[in-house]
């Protein structure tokens, strides 16, 4: 039998010769035949990936939401893929929400849905709403049999199709044998053991990157293309399908060779029996026209046909990248031209190299060294601000204009001084504007803070920069001492809201008239409208990143505008407030005694915890470079507010160039800052015996079975649905009743000893960029210390998980068992928390961080939390909660009332 004709009858060795397509519908059928072209999933109506998508969903936008699935099905998605995972929304209602949507629309309806979740709730929910027939994606055998059966079986209950993951408690196949393994064992257990469709069997064997350089990669496209037509041979009826861009994850920043081994691979692997998968046809050659001697190079790493095929692809890749001499031909031509496009030219990408010299010749050539500025410099800066107001700048390249801008700034003070004794008073440019910005009291984040600093000041704004954990009085004061246009707040724990709202309060008593702006991670468009605008009779705005600062202040200062616009913000804000307080006043919430009635219930009989063995707390320090594996870059980019998931962010079309010479800057500071040991990471666990008591807390035991603290927690109060708990992070450990010993943990680690000097000898140089960049690799490396040592917690200090074998992409996907969340965060927004955790760990001795009065951590690059190991404990959100449950948890922790609402605030519903 030829390959073809075991493809088209469904398999090799016992297929019969009958064919059994899958069949997926919405409204109408899609029938997947052996003769059917490869069948491409549109993935943009995901939250993970699609930035505009996630923000859409995020502001109730569901009617432009829809227009991106219609979009997908009119540009020849076959299905689309939602996903609906995002730590900060309610992933369950929406996805139900979302469909709902989807089925009344019948020009994205017609197409199946591919329902999209490492969450099994979202999946079920997804299940009970969803039209026609879809695909889940995905269930494997990571967490056992007895997890894979029960979920397989729902599935088949609801008539979906399912993509199985070549993943089982070891760990995720990375060869050919564990591939097969894995996909054979799920295969058999699907269909001999659950009597799942066969046709309804969807592989996918794992897509990894080749051209690595390490000798374990080499195999991995041929790997790949083995088991995909093994499983077409070996298992009847099934099909294979895989994610394509992970492939070329290596030659990122390279689009021509990215686009062509993306095309080489896919055109592999459909013959050797892919029939679907997720491609980014932007990212994606056309086969026959890939340059020859590139298609050889490419052809050689994906089917492994030489010892030196990675060399020699770098190598081309290299001269397809471009060469010196055009490099230096594009130099010889950009200093030819006038001084204005030099220095221009100099400004927009940010290069400081001739900056010095150009404003001297500008100097030469004005009466006054001010002109320099106001004329060359401005000149050159209002160009960068039409590119970044137009989306044709990103803000790590408005940054590096600032330092060009600062570098030639300071050049010319000497000579602004010595001309300033010969004017009369009162004669000096002025700014555009004078804005105070600072961090509130108890917080110490200013990343983003510093950020829109950098932006303002290259618009001719004057800022007066406070730094963090300002007092209120030292902000108002100054505020009116230095006579300022606006005011600027920043802060990213929650405790940060309830200072800005006392910080508008008193400024309204003193019947200050100057606009706030508020900004920082914490903060929103509707929490400023609820809760800080109505205590301010001046405008309050909320501004959600860098690039909307300028346009904000520019209406705020310009007097033909100001009125207009403060009294549109003011209309905004009203009808949002109202709006947020209707739906409070719709959603159903239970009594926390009726909530506790609905606790999650887990099985205890039988379980049993494992001991952990290194009990008790314990320091630690590690030497930078094991993080490096452990670091997760996405956030690193949206920092510098480019939107995106790394990597696919390199090759982006819009904002790929940019990411790119971000990303390698990134790697390149970091590769000195290791070497010159600019940083430090140190930290602190424990891990301790625990109980569930009275619900909704948790003792802590020494070893010797004495109570030495209690963790307390809060519970869900929403009104669910039939079948769904009410949590609280209590339910995953053993209650008391059930008579054995559990065991929790608690962590606290930092990599931001270092950075806060390291940033000001930036800073003293006028060199904001490295400043920014320094802290914004201080917070990846302490997330990425966090994950290292949860993996070593949970493979050797805990040991519950000891075979555990995860990439780091599964990692950041957190595909682990366990939990570790944190204090300030959804399913624990209770910041009080750490004052226990700090108490039982010694934190401050140990680790070196401490704690300000507002319960922020020092040096910010911190981060802190428990740790749970039951396998079904879940990340959750806890939503907003009923004042008995306030009333209640002071009553717990021993606090005035007054005191519990002003820490959780932001969640009570009343």
């Amino acid at each position: 039998m030829t390959e073809e004709n075991q493809f088209e009858n469904g398999g090799g060795e016992g297929a019969r010769r009958t064919v059994r397509p899958l069949r997926l519908s919405g409204l109408e059928p899609l029938i997947i035949t052996p003769e059917s072209n490869f069948i491409n999933i549109g993935e943009r109506t995901n939250v993970t990936g699609s930035r505009r998508f996630l923000r859409l969903i995020k502001e109730e936008k569901y009617n432009e939401a829809l227009e991106v699935a219609r979009a997908q099905v009119e540009g020849g998605a076959q299905i689309i893929d939602v996903n609906m995972d995002e730590g900060m929304i309610d992933g369950v209602s929406i996805m139900t929400t979302f469909l709902n949507l989807i089925a009344s629309e019948p020009d994205i309806a017609r197409v199946p849905i591919m329902i999209d979740s490492s969450k099994w709730e979202i999946i079920e929910a997804g299940l009970k709403v969803v039209q026609g027939k879809c695909i889940v994606n995905s269930i494997s055998l990571k967490e056992g049999e007895e997890t894979f059966i029960r979920h397989a079986k729902t599935i088949r209950r609801y008539g979906a199709a399912v993509i199985v993951m070549a993943f089982d408690e070891v760990g995720q196949a990375d060869n050919y044998e564990r591939r097969i393994e894995i996909c054979k064992r799920s295969y058999d257990i699907l269909v001999d053991k659950v009597k799942f469709a066969p046709e309804d069997i969807i592989f996918d064997p794992n897509i990894f990157p080749v051209g690595t350089g390490m000798e374990e990669h080499r195999k991995n496209a041929v790997d790949f293309f083995r088991a995909a037509k093994w499983i077409r041979e070996n298992l009847p009826y099934a099909s294979v399908s895989g994610g394509v861009s992970n492939v070329s994850f290596s030659f990122r920043g390279n689009n021509a060779v990215r686009e062509a081994m993306n095309a080489a691979f896919l055109y592999h692997a459909i013959q050797h029996g892919m029939n679907m998968g997720i491609v980014n046809p932007e990212m994606l050659e056309v086969y026959d026209e890939i340059p020859k001697e590139l298609l050889e190079y490419i052809e050689d790493v994906l089917l492994d046909r030489r010892d030196d095929a990675t060399e020699r692809l770098l190598d081309y890749a290299e001269k397809v990248k471009g060469n010196g001499k055009s490099s230096e031909k594009k130099l010889q031509e950009w200093r030819s031209g006038n001084l204005q496009e030099r220095v221009t030219h100099a400004l927009v990408k940010g290069i400081d190299e001739f900056i010095e010299g150009d404003v001297e010749e500008a100097r030469q050539q004005v009466d006054k060294p001010i002109e320099v500025i106001e004329t060359y410099l401005m000149n050159g800066m209002n160009v960068v601000g039409d590119l970044f107001g137009s989306g044709k700048m990103f803000l790590p390249q408005v940054v590096k204009s600032a330092r060009v801008m600062k570098r030639a700034v300071a050049y010319l003070l000497p000579f602004i001084e010595e001309e300033k004794k010969k004017l009369p008073a009162g004669t000096e440019t002025k700014a555009v504007g004078k804005i105070l910005m600072a961090t509130v009291k108890g917080d110490v984040h200013d990343i983003g803070k510093n950020i829109v600093s950098v932006v303002l000041g290259c618009n001719n704004y004057e800022v007066l920069d406070l730094g963090v954990m300002v007092p209120p009085e030292k902000i108002i004061q100054t505020a009116m001492d230095e006579n300022v246009d606006i005011i600027g707040l920043s802060g990213l724990i929650t405790p940060s809201l309830d200072e800005m709202v006392y910080l508008a309060k008193e400024l309204d008593k003193l019947e200050i008239n100057i606009p706030v702006l508020i900004g920082g991670a914490t903060t929103s468009r509707a929490h400023t409208a609820v809760k800080i605008a109505p205590a301010y009779r001046e405008t309050v705005v909320h501004v959600n990143d860098a690039s909307r600062a300028v346009t904000v202040a520019s209406n705020l200062l310009n007097e033909k505008t100001k009125k207009e616009y403060c009294r549109s913000v003011r209309e905004e804000y009203d009808k949002l407030r109202e709006g947020f307080l209707s739906r409070s006043k719709v959603k159903e919430y239970l009594t926390i005694e009726k909530a506790r009635e609905n606790k999650l219930q887990l099985e205890w009989d039988g379980y049993k915890p494992m001991k952990p063995k290194k009990p008790g707390v314990h320091s630690i320090e590690v030497n930078l470079e094991e993080l490096l594996d452990y670091i997760d870059w996405t956030p690193f980019f949206r920092t510098w507010d480019l939107h995106g998931k790394y990597p696919d962010i390199l090759t982006d079309k819009v904002v790929g160039e940019q990411a790119t010479s971000l990303f390698e800057d990134a790697r390149e500071m970091l590769a000195v800052l290791i070497g010159e040991k600019w940083l430090k990471a140190r930290g602190v666990y424990g891990l301790f015996p625990a109980n569930q008591v009275n619900d909704d807390d948790i003792a802590i035991y020494d070893e010797d079975g004495n109570q030495i603290d209690t963790f307390l927690t809060l519970r869900q109060q929403s009104k669910k649905n039939k079948r769904v708990s009410n949590i609280a992070l209590a339910d995953f450990v053993a209650p008391e009743s059930a008579g054995i010993r559990d065991y929790v943990g608690a962590f606290c680690v930092s990599a931001g000893f270092g950075v806060e000097e390291k940033a000001a000898e930036f800073e003293k140089k006028f060199d904001d960029y490295n400043s920014i960049m320094v802290k914004a690799l201080a917070d990846r490396l302490a997330e990425a210390f966090a994950e290292y040592l949860h993996e070593k917690v949970r493979k050797e200090f805990w040991g519950y998980a000891a075979k555990e074998s995860l990439t780091n992409q599964e990692l950041i996907k957190e595909s682990y068992k366990g939990i570790r969340p944190a204090p300030g965060y959804p399913a624990c927004p209770d910041h009080l928390e750490k004052r226990t955790i700090w108490k039982l760990l010694n934190a401050e001795e140990n680790s070196g961080v401490a704690l300000t009065e507002s319960l922020a951590m020092w040096p910010a690059s911190s981060v802190s939390g428990y740790y749970f190991g039951h396998p079904e404990s879940k990340y959750f959100g806890l939503g907003k909660i009923k004042g008995d449950q306030v009333a209640d948890y002071a009553k717990r922790r021993g606090i005035p009332l007054e005191e519990a609402q002003k820490w959780l605030s932001p969640n009570i519903a009343d």
